[in-house]
C-alpha cells in the first residue's frame, strides 16, 4: 500500500460506501494510520492507497487549542456545515510539497461508523473540521486544489508530475 499522487485516476473515483465493516475494513484502516503517520500526514482516505472504500483516518495534533486525536472513520458523511468559513493553507499527502489557501466552513456536524461499528454524529470545529473536509472531499474523488483556478490548479498538479518524474529519474 502505498499514496497515490496526483493526477492519478483512482484519486479522481468515488469510494464505495461500506454496506458492513468487516475486519478487513479495520486491517486496511490500521495500515492507512501507520502509512499517514510515517508520511507524516494528518489525514488519509482509502482512495488515495487506491481503495475506493469509504474509511478515513485522522491523527492531528492542535498546539494552539491544545487537542490531539486519533480515530478512524467509516462511510462519514457531513450532515452540516456552518456559514461561517475560514481560510487556511492546505497541503495533501497526494500532492507532495504542494501548498495553497482554501476557504471552507469553520465548523462541520459529521456522521461516521467507528471501529468498534457504533455510528457517532458529533460537531467539530477549527482545524479537525478542516481535515475532515478535506478528507470526505477524497471519498467523493475531490482534491483541495478543485478549489482553486484551473491555472493554479494545473500547476500544482505540473510540480506534482515534476517531482515524480525528478524522482523516478534518481532511482535509475
Amino acid at each position: 500500500m502505498e499514496i497515490l499522487l496526483a493526477p492519478h485516476p483512482l484519486l479522481r473515483q468515488k469510494a464505495n460506501k461500506l454496506k458492513i465493516i468487516k475486519e478487513e475494513d479495520i486491517k486496511i484502516a490500521n495500515q492507512m494510520m501507520e502509512i499517514m503517520d510515517k508520511a507524516p500526514g494528518v489525514g488519509l482516505a482509502a482512495n488515495q492507497v487506491g481503495i475506493l472504500k469509504q474509511i478515513v483516518t485522522i491523527n492531528f495534533e492542535d498546539k494552539v487549542n491544545n487537542k490531539k486525536s486519533k480515530y478512524i472513520l467509516f462511510n462519514p458523511s457531513i450532515i452540516k456545515y456552518s456559514i461561517e468559513t475560514v481560510v487556511m493553507e492546505e497541503g495533501c499527502l497526494s500532492l507532495p510539497e504542494q501548498y495553497a489557501d482554501v476557504e471552507r466552513p469553520q465548523d462541520i456536524v459529521v456522521e461516521y461508523i467507528d471501529e468498534n461499528k457504533k455510528t457517532v454524529k458529533r460537531a467539530v470545529e477549527g482545524y479537525e473540521a478542516r481535515i475532515l473536509q478535506h478528507e470526505i472531499d477524497h471519498l467523493s474523488g475531490k482534491l483541495f486544489v478543485d478549489y482553486l483556478s484551473s491555472l493554479k490548479r494545473n500547476i500544482l498538479i505540473k510540480k506534482v508530475k515534476k517531482l515524480q518524474n525528478l524522482k523516478k529519474n534518481n532511482e535509475r
